[in-house]
């Protein structure tokens, strides 16, 4: 049985940062919260990284997450856009360091492959399977799907067996199954 705690999920970015806390109760996670912090109306790129640390240290402080789970920056083309990422993941990491909060650090395509099972699914699967499996009323689906992408990495999280160090493969199906039967529906 999985630890009762909270994950805080982050999707970082430097015009929409979202995020995700899910309760983990007895092995079962909900959601608690998911929004975005809009970030495009500052052309200061210093700005904008002092509002995403100073919103995850106010969501760390309101919601006392155990961990936190961020999504890791993929390899694009732009290189100045990926460094501008890799900043806002930075600052999204010593929040959570500077509360002593420890992080894991997940690939995107590993977080939609636990979600919907397909490492390529876009915005609208990972937000349709997330209101499914987690039972979330149609008023409180976001707009802006980078909050449902927040709670995706939380959610990919608990999948990991809800533990910072990454956890061994299943090897197969059967062994998949017996790990994890709150992931098997009948």
């Amino acid at each position: 049985m999985t630890e009762n705690k909270i994950i805080l999920g982050v999707d970082p970015g430097t015009n929409i940062t979202g995020y995700g806390l899910l309760k983990i109760t007895d092995g079962k996670p909900s959601m608690i919260a998911m929004g975005v912090l809009e970030l495009s109306k500052n052309d200061d790129h210093y700005v904008r990284l002092n509002r995403i640390f100073q919103r995850i240290i106010s969501l760390i402080d309101e919601f006392k997450p155990d961990e936190l789970a961020i999504e890791s920056p993929f390899f694009g083309k732009n290189v100045q856009s990926m460094l501008k990422l890799g900043r806002a993941q930075g600052v999204a990491i010593a929040a959570a360091i500077s509360r002593n909060i420890p992080v894991a650090e997940y690939a995107p395509l590993k977080i939609k492959l636990a979600i919907t099972g397909n490492g390529r699914a876009s915005k609208e699967q990972v937000a349709d399977l997330l209101k499914k499996t987690l039972k979330i009323p149609d008023r409180n689906m976001p707009t802006i799907l980078d909050a449902t992408d927040g709670l995706a990495v939380a959610l990919c999280h608990f999948y990991q067996n809800g533990t910072v160090k990454h956890a061994k493969s299943a090897g197969n199906w059967k062994n998949f199954a017996l790990k994890n039967p709150t992931r098997i529906r009948k």
